[in-house]
């Protein structure tokens, strides 16, 4: 029952129906990203306690298809907070309810950003991981963080030396 309350968690389920089939008749993944950003919603906002938009997702990786029919599972967490921003990491299980059986289908990691009622980025409350679960999310988290910002660093003197813009 914690993890139902706790702000920093978010479970959710759907059924994968028909109307998310792919041509190969499975789930298509621009189906399940669009659930995904769903999700990552959710957590965040939960979370911030106003609403927030997408700024990026990091690595989504389609491990295994989703078979139609089975249940799909969303756990979601609040992995680190910025200043005006939260990531938010995904895991995805299918579950095939008549083989009793769960698959690990993908994970992902949402950068959302807190909106004020005038929809300008405001600060959001600071994580304070106290599990040793939270702390290795965080830590994680962090690390996807600096090494996402010396990336952008990269691209923009790569830019700049080749005179693009």
């Amino acid at each position: 029952m914690d993890d139902l309350i706790d702000n920093k968690k978010l479970r959710m389920s759907i059924l994968a129906t028909p109307a998310h089939v792919n041509l190969s008749g499975v789930m298509h993944g621009g189906e399940l990203l669009k659930l995904l950003d769903q999700v990552a919603y959710a957590c965040a906002t939960r979370y911030c306690g106003v609403g927030v938009v997408t700024l990026s997702v990091d690595r989504v990786l389609f491990k295994n298809p989703i078979k139609i029919g089975n249940l799909v599972h969303f756990l979601a967490s609040i992995n680190y907070t910025g200043n005006t921003s939260v990531e938010v990491g995904i895991k995805v299980l299918s579950e095939d309810i008549a083989k009793k059986s769960v698959t690990h289908c993908n994970s992902s990691y949402f950068t959302m950003v807190a909106l004020d009622k005038d929809r300008k980025p405001t600060k959001v409350p600071q994580l304070n991981p106290t599990t040793d679960e939270e702390k290795r999310r965080f830590e994680a988290a962090k690390l996807r963080r600096e090494t996402s910002k010396r990336i952008q660093e990269k691209k923009e003197l790569l830019r700049k030396n080749s005179g693009l813009k």
